[in-house]
């Protein structure tokens, strides 16, 4: 059962649904594999996908969006499995989801209110709680009017959870206040994240960001990254299902390279085919991580027959982001499964298995080479009344050999050029 905000008891409602694709061999994406996803992320919503249909046709309609004959063939279908939803694989207006429920006689939602549903159900934080608030606003403001009745009001089922689920009929005033107060919110989030970040860059600790397509194995990685450096305590790890969007927030975590060389590894929300703009936008006060980052971990699901496809869509949402030219490492991930070998294409590819660790050492030699390519190998004359600057040098540099000698301690060591200024007066 489930206990409204009213704290009323409601019958669970199970979610049995006919899946809607349009095809006008126009997209970059194959059609077969867009509905697949399609059933896997009505999958990770909680529902039972019942059957699904694909309109080929040139043109969308204007009022059914695949055609009233197709439309007809939904109703059927929707009939046979007694379904209770219909979910199209695009965006429709609200004067087509409209005119179509009223022929269907079931729920209509569209992917993208499929994914805020996700997002809603699966955010923890009180940021990204914000961020899909203001998603689900910004996307019903222009669908207000003209609701059918009996969806007006808060209810169950996918497309009605999550913050912000009013009646339908709030006008569009206080909506436009709610977004402004969002926007407030997360801007305060967005200012202190600035200032943490300031700290960071003052500490000079690089920071890798790990992104990629959704159930990729991005917290895996991380999880497995975090568990080389000995870190003993479970808070550290991060959430990870075999699930697409298992988790939305922005986890930070320094794990150690070796040889003194510390980073700040950030895990970030996961990517989709036709993510919604919205959801985008609305994400970028967290996924600003990734402009700020100093390497990129590009996590692929290498067993996937369509990873280039899902490459290219991680590209996209990253160029909307801004995001061009950054230093990438791909990572191909679940090597564990494939059943014959990939071509690594770039130099600074990898086949690694986060769930069995193989590559790890590698991948993180990769990282210490791109992220720390700018230090300097230089000799140092310590006197021995400054031994105090050994001590700070090996806890902070890579110390590769220590001499002892009559003038004093002889020391070759890595460092940056904060190290190489500060202790300048000392070096050969």
């Amino acid at each position: 059962m489930i206990i409204n905000e009213k704290n009323e008891i409601v019958d669970k409602i199970i979610e049995r649904a006919v899946l809607v694709g349009f095809n006008n061999d126009k997209g970059h994406i194959d059609i077969k594999y867009s509905m697949l996803e399609l059933k896997e992320l009505a999958l990770a919503a909680g529902c039972q996908v019942s059957d699904s249909i694909i309109q080929n046709k040139k043109t969308i309609d204007a009022v059914f969006y695949i055609g009233k004959g197709k439309i007809d063939e939904v109703k059927a279908l929707v009939e046979m499995h007694d379904a209770n939803l219909v979910i199209f694989n695009d965006e429709l207006s609200g004067a087509q989801q409209r005119n179509i429920e009223n022929v269907v006689e079931a729920r209509v939602i569209d992917r993208t209110v499929l994914i805020l549903d996700i997002f809603a159900k699966r955010a923890k934080s009180k940021v990204s709680k914000l961020q899909v608030e203001l998603a689900q606003l910004r996307y019903r403001l222009p669908r207000l009017k003209g609701s059918r009745s009996n969806l007006s009001k808060t209810g169950a089922g996918i497309g009605t959870r999550g913050p912000g689920e009013q009646k339908l009929e709030i006008d569009k005033r206080r909506i436009n206040e709610r977004v402004t107060d969002i926007r407030k919110s997360l801007e305060e989030a967005r200012l202190v994240r600035n200032l943490q970040r300031v700290k960071r860059s003052k500490n000079e600790i690089p920071i890798v960001a790990i992104v990629g397509y959704t159930n990729a194995g991005k917290s895996t990685l991380m999880n497995k990254l975090i568990a080389d450096t000995n870190v003993e305590d479970t808070d550290k790890h991060v959430f990870v299902k075999d699930m697409l969007f298992a988790t939305l927030d922005t986890f930070h975590r320094k794990i150690t390279l070796g040889d003194n060389k510390d980073v700040i590894i950030v895990d970030t929300v996961g990517f989709v085919s036709k993510l919604p703009h919205s959801l985008v936008e609305a994400f970028k006060a967290t996924l600003e991580e990734v402009t700020e980052a100093d390497l990129l971990l590009h996590v692929v699901d290498s067993t996937n027959l369509d990873y280039n496809n899902q490459i290219k869509i991680t590209e996209s949402v990253l160029n909307e982001l801004n995001v061009r030219d950054k230093k990438t490492i791909f990572v191909y991930n679940k090597s564990d499964l494939l059943n014959e070998e990939i071509d690594l294409i770039n130099e600074n590819d990898i086949l690694i298995s986060a769930v069995k660790g193989d590559g790890i050492d590698e991948l993180k030699e990769k990282i210490k080479k791109i992220v720390f390519d700018d230090l300097k190998i230089v000799k140092m004359l310590l006197p021995f009344n400054k031994g105090y600057i050994y001590s700070e040098l090996c806890s902070i540099a890579n110390v590769i050999s220590t001499e002892y000698i009559e003038e004093g301690t002889l020391v070759e060591v890595e460092v940056s050029d904060k190290e190489y200024n500060k202790y300048k007066e000392f070096i050969l």
